[in-house]
């Protein structure tokens, strides 16, 4: 459920059509970063940031909003497979809220049901089988870079464009 205001979705709908777009699967151990050149681009794993603590983490969220000209962030909301709000989604709220307010780009959560468990899968077909200690095994450099994390952000933010992409332009018909 979006709870961002109608003025405030729209300034966020020109402001992901604008420029960059970044998505974050938010963790307690680790944040996931995905990226997408516009709202009509596709989704690219970028990063996984082990979590350090609140100030280091909004640095470091900043200074790759900073470097990558993004114009607007899409937050995972972690709902329960019923679509209910645990503990993680007022978590992933309240941090959704601190990325807008210190770094000052419209914010948008979007549900993120299974996405992580769909990233693994993915991994598993475009990088191979995983080991028992649960890595990816695989000859491709590739894999090393990108994480269920960061897959999972990819998988929110191809999630959200392809939603976006469906919807109008301007709010009309």
């Amino acid at each position: 459920m979006d709870r961002t205001p109608p003025s405030a979705a729209r300034a966020a709908q020109t402001a992901a059509s604008a420029g960059k777009v970044l998505a974050i699967d938010y963790g307690r151990a680790r944040i996931g970063v995905a990226i997408a050149e516009s709202r009509h681009g596709v989704a690219q794993p970028l990063a996984t940031l082990e979590r350090i603590n609140r100030n280091e983490d909004m640095r470091r969220l900043r200074e790759l909003a900073r470097a990558h000209g993004v114009k607007f962030v899409v937050v995972g909301l972690p709902l329960r497979l019923d679509g209910t709000r645990g503990d993680m989604a007022e978590e992933a709220e309240r941090f959704a809220q601190r990325v807008r307010k210190q770094i000052g780009i419209p914010v948008e959560m979007v549900d993120e049901r299974l996405t992580s468990w769909q990233a693994e899968r993915e991994m598993e077909e475009q990088f191979g089988r995983r080991s028992k200690a649960g890595e990816i095994t695989s000859k491709r450099k590739t894999s090393e870079r990108v994480s269920v994390d960061s897959m999972a952000a990819a998988i929110i933010l191809r999630d959200y464009l392809a939603q976006k992409a469906s919807e109008p332009e301007g709010g009309t018909e």
